[in-house]
């Protein structure tokens, strides 16, 4: 019995001895969390790949004529490859949860376009999105159109012309965003999704500026609040009330690098000279950074967009928090790693990386077949050849901010409201902001000669089916118009032939515009006198902070910006196909002396 018990002893001794050196070889058990989010922003229906098709990787190459340094691309986009490049990142995690930051739609090209998005919406459902926040381009056509968005239906003629349509699988969020005088939010604030024994709450946010950028009318009865009063009394509450430790912001909001340029041409490029997808270099963004010092600094993630900028800030100007955005468009995928305290259930450290999407994986075949649906459906009204250009023409702007597209898109709406029963406009103004796309020389997309254009390119430049309008402004309203204008070239409008003027960017706000050099045709404009003037019902309502214009007098209202483009380029000289071509404009009418 003295040998068993001995035997027993020493045998206890053993395990004793065993057990600390197992658990040292192993280490204590892992019961964290981990949770994949994959996170983009500003798709605006780019189901095809080439608008514009690339993304910068590297700093320079030489140009064609070995005179300037140009950003070293490669293919990018189209949701064909990034729904297969989703599906890859899904197979890191089980517990993956993809997530969007608003402008998924609205200023789409054509193929989604041309059907009120629903062929993004259709998209964004066979992607798998889980939920996403609201950008100002859902508010494009309205409320009531982003609800049909949400929700499905056909309640217009040219609704579900294609297949039925049964709204958004996922969930748009819009926490600050209210019926005015109610504290009703429109959609709802939050969602919350367990994992394991964790809890994390996505707040969706569109930017608070919003209706100085949409059209009035589609944010009409509606307040945009706040970003962070909101987002911080929700983090409070849902502390409180649910338990909720980890926190992501959806916010449609954001900022851009800033990279230096390259050296000069015979010295060989600086390597930090482009913009690096996962970088974050001299950071530029006040709404974006004031949000983020706001926020409460329990928030751990702010998926941001709007600004179209790749960048991936951790800890983002020393608030703790990890900012992130995908570019634009469909081609970059942000890949952000949770890991949550399995005890604490807050987020315990946070990673991210932006992944290109790149073109040389293969097409997802459930996406090829949407794609195809509609791109069929739209090519016989795409493709359809209305005019030509002797050149590129592009939104590129001068020192002054007058692009030669914006020349051109000025004249086309002057030509359309020239006549006396069309308005007797004499002078005519365009919003950057509404020039979506450049006109390109090469580009075939429908196997058309090099130098025609296509009904779906211009589309492209111009998506949004604003009407134009024209009105009876003063020369003194004119004048006080154009001191609205963001100078020195952030928000310059575009003017018509023949309307010219001059700017000083240095002299003070409010007397930034010469009176003596606003003129129409060489003679200076009268303080007193009207003057019918062509605006689209996007500026007609005061969009872009141009409220002058809503004092403006005896409006008209006229056809759609689209159409008076068209026709301008079919009726371009004689317009009498082989259609004359139309030239760029010579960006000749504005002058910045300062």
């Amino acid at each position: 019995m003295r040998r068993i018990t001995a035997l027993v002893a020493l045998l206890a001794a053993a395990v004793a001895i065993a057990a600390p050196q197992a658990l040292a070889a192993k280490g204590p058990k892992d019961n964290d969390t981990r949770v994949q989010l994959l996170a983009f922003n500003d798709f605006h229906g780019h189901l095809e790949p080439n608008t514009p098709g690339t993304i910068q990787v590297g700093c320079c190459v030489p140009n064609s004529t070995n005179t300037a340094w140009t950003p070293s691309t490669v293919p990018a986009g189209g949701v064909e490859y990034f729904a297969t490049h989703l599906k890859g990142l899904r197979t890191v995690n089980t517990n993956t949860i993809t997530v969007g930051a608003g402008d998924l739609i609205g200023a789409s090209p054509l193929i989604s376009g041309l059907f009120h998005d629903e062929p993004a919406i259709h998209s964004l459902n066979a992607l798998g999105l889980d939920v996403s926040g609201v950008g100002n381009h859902e508010f494009d056509e309205g409320l009531q159109e982003l609800y049909r968005m949400q929700f499905g239906g056909c309640t217009a003629p040219d609704h579900c012309v294609v297949e039925p349509f049964p709204g958004a699988i996922f969930q748009y969020l819009a926490a600050n965003v209210v019926k005015e005088g109610t504290d009703e939010t429109i959609l709802p604030a939050y969602e919350i999704r367990k994992i394991d024994n964790a809890k994390i709450a996505f707040i969706g946010l569109t930017l608070e500026a919003t209706p100085t950028i949409v059209t009035p009318s589609g944010v009409a009865g509606l307040e945009f609040g706040p970003e962070v009063a909101t987002t911080n009394a929700l983090v409070e509450k849902l502390r409180n009330e649910q338990g909720v430790r980890a926190f992501v912001v959806l916010l449609h909001q954001g900022g851009f690098q800033n990279p230096p340029s390259p050296g000069p041409f015979t010295s060989p490029p600086n390597p930090a000279g482009y913009t690096d997808v996962n970088g974050c270099v001299s950071f530029g963004g006040t709404e974006i950074k004031a949000i983020a010092a706001g926020l409460d600094a329990r928030v751990d993630v702010i998926v941001s967009g709007h600004t179209h900028a790749p960048y991936i800030c951790p800890n983002f100007d020393g608030t703790g928090k990890l900012l992130t955005s995908a570019s634009s468009f469909g081609r970059v995928i942000t890949d952000i790693d949770l890991v949550i305290d399995h005890q604490t259930k807050d987020v315990k450290s946070v990673t991210a990386r932006n992944v290109i999407v790149t073109q040389s994986v293969a097409k997802d075949p459930a996406l090829t077949t949407i794609v195809d649906r509609y791109r069929n459906a739209s090519a016989p009204i795409a493709n359809q050849v209305v005019g030509a250009i002797t050149a590129d023409i592009t939104r590129t702007a001068n020192s002054a901010g007058e692009s030669a597209l914006g020349d051109v898109i000025a004249d086309a709406q002057l030509k359309a409201t020239q006549a006396t029963d069309f308005g007797a406009s004499v002078i005519a103004f365009m919003n950057p902001g509404g020039i979506r796309s450049d006109l390109v020389y090469a580009t075939s997309p429908g196997g058309e000669a090099p130098g025609q254009i296509t009904y779906g390119e211009l589309f492209t430049v111009q998506p949004f089916g604003n009407s134009l309008v024209v009105k009876t402004c003063t020369g003194a309203q004119i004048d006080a118009l154009l001191e609205q204008q963001i100078y020195p070239t952030t928000r310059i409008l575009q003017v018509s032939n023949g309307f010219t003027y001059s700017f000083d960017a240095s002299a003070p706000a409010g007397s930034r515009v010469d009176p003596a050099s606003i003129k129409l045709n060489g003679t200076t404009l009268s303080p007193t006198t009207g003057y019918r003037v062509t605006m689209n019902s996007f500026l007609a309502s005061g969009g872009d902070g141009f409220t002058v214009f809503n004092q403006c007098t005896n409006a008209l209202g006229g056809e759609i910006d689209l159409d008076a483009l068209v026709r301008y380029f079919q009726q371009y000289a004689d317009g009498v196909p082989p259609f004359e071509p139309v030239p760029p404009g010579l960006q000749n009418r504005i002058t910045r002396v300062g």
